[in-house]
């Protein structure tokens, strides 16, 4: 255990998912080497975004519009990159007839309406949900969320080949080694546990089932993951988390 190299790893999982600055690595780890600290990404920036929620909450501002804010916050620190991968797939999924055609609209920046469709109903059910949690809970269950929404990452790029063959995501998921997915989802489960996440086992398992079938879907798609797919598999991730935190199964 090399407490430097973890330390730089962790550094390169913020750099990844967050705009959070981290300075510059004199030597950067593998990508494939950092995903055990996705989890904790996800924490941080759940928490903070619980934070503006709570704030918001304190200054008497109604809950969904302390809600929305929360996420915007959320997107603010980490670039919008999951939502811009749920579009993204969206629009590739629905508009293009064959793989190559799918990726095309994939990499092009431009949003289409099965995007803007898909965010907006991806932010409103979450706002929704998040707006039903009492203040004092809605900090804690962003921060473990995230966490629990990260540390399936890892599991779909061991799943699934990358699509590509090239990108940060053929990068990472090419030489990506078991333990430190599992590490992450340890890490996570652990974090939920420390979070005090209510229905914990409703929460993992709707998150599961949400992951493996985007993971069936761009299997038949397009044959593997992109960046993209990653980024709306951890959006549709917490969007069953909220929605198994709040509903009554």
């Amino acid at each position: 255990m090399r407490p430097r190299a973890r330390l730089d790893e962790l550094r390169l999982a913020f750099m990844l998912l967050s705009r959070i600055p981290m300075g510059t690595l004199a030597r950067a780890p593998a990508l494939s080497d950092c995903v055990w600290a996705y989890p904790l990404v996800g924490a941080v920036v759940g928490g903070l975004a619980g934070l503006v929620c709570a704030l918001a909450a304190r200054l008497g501002l109604p809950p969904l519009a302390g809600a929305l804010l929360a996420l915007g916050a959320s997107a603010l620190l980490t670039g919008a990159m999951h939502e811009d991968g749920l579009a993204d797939l969206a629009d590739g999924f629905g508009g293009g007839a064959t793989k190559v055609r799918k990726l095309e609209i994939m990499r092009d920046s431009r949003i289409g309406s099965y995007g803007v469709l898909a965010l907006i109903l991806a932010v409103g059910v979450k706002a929704a949900c998040l707006a039903a949690l009492p203040p004092a809970g809605a900090w804690l269950s962003l921060a473990a969320l995230g966490a629990l929404s990260r540390a399936v990452l890892p599991m779909v790029m061991l799943a699934l080949p990358s699509a590509r063959e090239s990108g940060l995501g053929q990068a990472a998921g090419g030489a990506l080694r078991p333990w430190p997915a599992l590490a992450g989802l340890v890490l996570a489960l652990l974090l939920a546990g420390l979070c005090a996440l209510p229905h914990l086992g409703a929460v993992v398992l709707a998150m599961a089932l949400v992951s493996a079938g985007v993971s069936v879907l761009a299997r038949r798609q397009i044959g593997g993951f992109t960046g993209d797919v990653l980024g709306a598999v951890q959006n549709l991730a917490e969007l069953a988390g909220f929605c198994a935190l709040v509903g009554r199964f």
